[in-house]
């Protein structure tokens, strides 16, 4: 990977909708070289997907928590029965497992704090091998998503 590569890096992470004309315009390459090093990182598998970044509060996901999760035990069978759970909660939007304690963050987005309630009672306090969950909520997002520096 050289220095237009992370460029074109650089540009898609802060607009994935730049046409290829306009990347290439930027990257000072024309269209076809251009497209090439694009299909060649996601085909790399450096590049791994594109979607739109949606405002939580505009579809009524305002509410965010950060969940922290300590689990009974740390054998395959626990981890992997937690972890399947976990990717079946669709308000969980971004699971990390950790070094250490906590064994897991979630981050979860619903509507509001009853909602949240409900989702511990009903779901989250019910996974599987957990032994702790530990909640705080964000009072703002100031830097969410993030772009990996390049």
């Amino acid at each position: 990977m050289d220095a237009t590569d992370r460029e074109i890096l650089r540009l898609l992470q802060t607009d994935g909708r730049l046409s290829n004309q306009e990347l290439a315009e930027r990257v000072r390459l024309t269209p076809s070289p251009c497209l090439r090093r694009v299909r060649n990182l996601e085909e790399a598998g450096v590049i791994t997907g594109y979607r739109a970044v949606v405002d939580p509060a505009a579809v009524g996901r305002a509410f965010q928590v950060l969940a922290y999760v300590e689990l009974e035990g740390q054998d395959a069978e626990t981890v992997t029965a937690f972890e399947a759970a976990v990717m079946e909660i669709d308000d969980v939007v971004e699971c990390l497992r950790m070094f250490g304690r906590p064994d897991y963050v979630l981050r979860v987005a619903v509507p509001d704090m009853d909602a949240y309630s409900q989702l511990c009672l009903e779901r989250l306090g019910r996974l599987p091998g957990l032994d702790k969950l530990t909640s705080q909520i964000a009072m703002k997002a100031l830097k969410p998503g993030g772009i990996l520096p390049l």
